[in-house]
């Protein structure tokens, strides 16, 4: 820059020209998430939610918030932008509903060194995508463009998702007992936990992601990886408030083995079979490429099962076949037993394609 030309933010490297087109471009897609509550406009400071609107007399709010992790980077490197926003709400709306809660609205916040509308549109419209699915309101957010803060073409996405339940209708766990069941619900894929162990491998193996996977001629292994991670919420609140389940647990970082715990009163212990279920082919694969021991496996990945499910014996059938009528996989996975609060992932020998009998503990 010469001596006298005058200084202007363009020239620092920040668009506000694209970023006033990006919110024009997003408003419908916003807008098509509206819901009972919310008109969902953007272009406010803030946006209003009314809970007496969405039918609410007395309510708790409980509120998430959540990131893709270092799926993203993967997504980024492959151009791959139309899923990561249904992982993001996935990760919030998810950690909601476990506690009874129903999302009500979602706002992101999407960062990135130099604005690119194309990239941004298709991500921010997964955002959109992810809300409708989980019923909530995307109400508004934030897009940062920060020169220097970011390599070319990186970006991050947070969010964050404010739920409500009535008061007294919270699962909080208090009714989990010894001999309820635990249900497993079906995982898309990895979801979005783990991913810095796969982009290890991916690296050092060498892994061809734009070629046919190993285990599905049919798909490409860069979408097998990153299948966006399944929102369970229209298939499990109804049941919640009904009062059917005594307690869930959404299976993120740690597994099963590590997430299970966290919604047991003390004194109770989780034990799960990992026989229940087929191994997923992807999680075959994901453990034979990095000669991944299964105690490894049950505290990195899902392996397989994305949401757990504690109900009285009683009402295992009656849960099952509603969870199945919604469109889940459901499968009896374990059960809860008096013993120290923690929970134990077993298999016999040939289970998660390892030739030994193996456990894994955890104790929280």
């Amino acid at each position: 820059m010469s001596e006298g030309e005058s200084y202007t933010y363009a020239g620092a490297g920040v668009s506000i020209a694209a970023g006033n087109a990006l919110v024009k471009a997003i408003a419908p897609l916003a807008k098509a998430t509206a819901r009972a509550g919310a008109d969902a406009s953007l272009g406010g400071f803030g946006g209003f939610f009314d809970l007496k609107a969405a039918g609410y007399r007395d309510p708790l709010l409980v509120a998430a918030n959540d990131g893709v992790g270092t799926k993203l980077k993967l997504a980024i490197d492959a151009g791959r932008h139309d899923g990561v926003g249904i992982d993001l709400v996935a990760m919030c709306v998810n950690d909601l509903i476990v506690q009874g809660a129903e999302p009500l609205f979602f706002l992101d916040y999407f960062a990135s060194g130099r604005l690119d509308p194309e990239v941004a549109e298709r991500v921010i419209g997964s955002i959109a995508e992810g809300c409708r699915e989980a019923g909530c309101a995307l109400i508004g957010g934030e897009t940062a463009e920060m020169p220097g803060m970011y390599a070319e073409g990186d970006y991050d996405l947070a969010g964050f998702c404010v739920g409500a339940v009535e008061r007294g209708e919270a699962l909080t766990g208090e009714r989990v007992a010894a001999g309820d069941v635990i249900l497993g619900l079906a995982a898309s894929g990895v979801h979005a936990n783990g991913f810095s162990l796969v982009r290890r491998l991916a690296a050092d193996k060498g892994w061809k992601l734009d070629r046919p996977a190993l285990f599905d001629p049919d798909v490409l292994l860069v979408d097998a990886l990153l299948a966006p991670t399944r929102i369970y919420v229209r298939a499990l609140l109804p049941l919640a408030r009904a009062g059917d389940l005594h307690a869930m647990a959404h299976i993120t970082g740690g597994g099963l083995l590590e997430n299970i715990p966290r919604v047991l009163p003390r004194g109770l212990h989780a034990r799960i079979d990992a026989d229940a279920w087929p191994q997923p082919r992807l999680m075959a694969f994901l453990q034979a490429q990095g000669r991944i021991e299964p105690e490894e496996m049950a505290r990195t990945f899902n392996c397989g099962i994305g949401m757990a499910v504690i109900v009285s014996p009683a009402d295992v059938s009656r849960v099952v076949e509603a969870l199945e009528n919604a469109g889940e996989d459901v499968f009896a996975i374990g059960r809860v037993e008096e013993g120290e609060r923690g929970c134990t992932v077993a298999g016999p020998a040939g289970s998660w394609t390892t030739p030994r009998d193996w456990s894994a503990v955890h104790h929280g």
